[in-house]
């Protein structure tokens, strides 16, 4: 066999290794298996909701042990992904007045809708529930953004159809109408671009969604006991 044929043999050979590899790696990513499976979403009526100035919205009960900042986009489908592996665990957390959890939402990822600002949009509908003050509401609600209903990047979802959500999940007529009004989009991009700059100050420039931290620590989510770690 010439040297030329063993060298694109090898080639070859590499390059279905590479394939394997990615393979596996978005198999084991794909069928993350979900933590406390069952729980649901937040249920207890003592968890409130607080929408602050700057457009982050805090839930847990008002005597939260600890309290998280989580960065995310509403676009974003790693965001996604964390959100359908740790959201049930980290609801039992906040039930329990271990954790509670600040959203802090960015929208780097809105020239990824077919709309070009749905991750403003769905930052907007996001402060019209939580401002209403139910943190069994809010989080029904979030779980529908960033798991069951989630668009795909080239996506999209209208005001209507976030109302749709926000009533589905429990919202009175007046949130469901701050929703389907874009009531508070200009808002909600100010407090985007704040929340970037935020995210960037706190990772040297290179913001990135999904970011946890605990004060000023990090929490590596591929860690699968962090919630767990953290709530204690």
């Amino acid at each position: 066999m010439s040297s030329t044929t063993t060298y694109a043999l090898g080639a070859v050979a590499v390059v279905l290794i590479a394939l394997v590899v990615i393979l596996v790696m978005r198999w084991t990513r794909d069928e993350a298996e979900v933590r406390n499976d069952g729980y649901g979403v937040v249920r207890n009526p003592a968890v409130v909701s607080v929408l602050a100035p700057d457009g982050a919205v805090q839930l847990g009960r008002v005597d939260a042990k600890k309290t998280i900042d989580l960065y995310e986009d509403p676009m974003c489908p790693a965001c996604g992904e964390v959100e359908r592996v740790y959201s049930q665990e980290l609801a039992q957390a906040v039930d329990e007045g271990a954790l509670a959890v600040r959203y802090r939402f960015v929208n780097f990822l809105d020239p990824k809708s077919s709309s070009k600002d749905y991750s403003t949009r769905a930052i907007a509908a996001n402060e019209c529930v939580a401002e209403a003050g139910s943190g069994p509401v809010y989080a029904a609600f979030h779980e529908k953004l960033f798991v069951t209903d989630q668009p795909d990047e080239g996506g999209d979802l209208t005001n209507q159809q976030l109302a749709d959500l926000a009533r589905d999940a429990g919202a009175g007529e007046e949130t469901v109408q701050c929703v389907a009004t874009g009531a508070r989009v200009e808002a909600a991009r100010t407090h985007a671009k704040a929340a970037l700059d935020q995210l960037n100050g706190l990772l040297d420039g290179k913001a990135a969604t999904p970011a946890v931290f605990a004060g000023p620590t990090r929490l590596d989510v591929n860690n699968e006991n962090w919630v767990v770690e953290t709530a204690r």
